[in-house]
């Protein structure tokens, strides 16, 4: 993690204020179905993971999100999240793994403007691929269901929930079946100078071992330009509140670097 907090360091120090257009920016960043292209490199390290709680992983996830317009009342949002992982020990005997993940594809069809109500919401598939580069870094299934999301912005807040159910449905027929239900909850506060405070909860269950994971993330981020460009500069803490019998426990740290490409 020392490299992560190197880089988003240099970042930082060649950072300018972004005003007010920032935390606009910033509260935009917050709307998972926001007609906004952007580019989140997002940085994650667990320990105490596996039976013996010796295991640890770094995963970097590459998420970009890009907005398709569809018609004057319609936008389809593209949210990739690729996993890049380095992991140790997981379970006795299993050594280092690093590679690719599975990547999970989600396509959200949302209104280009909220109802009267200030709903925003957004529903399509999600995909699961199976591109792991190694056996122990993916469930080497098809899996496909749906995702939700919706929302509501009100002044300098933003809550609301993203939810999306996975069932396998090809593959090695040598692994467990998926089938795993994904509950975020969220909720944030941007202030006028573009800092962003949140909390929330990237929960999973498992209905084939009947498992609960509840990492419980509690962020700050800063939006900043970099010469023209528009970057979110963030981190965060991470408990694991409930976790699988080989998942991570304790404490986790998260670092992001996105790149915004406003309209």
């Amino acid at each position: 993690m020392a490299g992560i907090a190197s880089l988003i360091w240099a970042c930082a120090a060649g950072a300018q204020e972004a005003g007010q257009d920032g935390a606009d920016l910033a509260k935009k960043l917050n709307n998972p179905v926001a007609a906004m292209i952007s580019v989140p490199f997002q940085f994650n390290y667990d320990s105490e993971i596996g039976p013996e709680r010796d295991g640890e992983r770094i995963q970097l996830n590459f998420q970009p999100v890009i907005p398709v317009p569809l018609n004057d009342d319609w936008n389809m949002i593209s949210r990739t999240i690729l996993p890049i992982i380095d992991q140790d020990d997981i379970f006795p005997g299993a050594g280092s793994q690093f590679g690719l993940g599975d990547i999970t594809q989600s396509l959200f069809f949302s209104p280009t403007h909220p109802g009267e109500s200030g709903i925003i919401w957004g529903l399509g598939p999600v995909f699961l691929v199976p591109t792991g580069t190694d056996e122990l870094l993916s469930a080497e299934k098809w899996g496909a269901g749906p995702t939700l999301v919706v929302l509501r912005q009100s002044g300098g807040w933003t809550y609301g929930a993203l939810m999306n159910h996975i069932w396998s449905f090809a593959g090695d027929a040598d692994r467990d079946d998926v089938s795993a239900t994904f509950l975020q909850p969220f909720i944030n506060f941007t202030t006028h100078d573009a800092w962003t405070f949140g909390v929330n909860a990237e929960s999973s269950y498992d209905w084939e071992a009947e498992q609960w994971s509840i990492p419980v993330n509690f962020t700050v981020s800063k939006l900043v330009t970099i010469g023209h460009q528009p970057v979110s500069l963030g981190g965060a803490v991470r408990y694991w509140a409930d976790s699988t019998d080989g998942g991570p426990h304790g404490l986790g740290a998260r670092a992001t670097i996105t790149f915004l490409f406003p309209e």
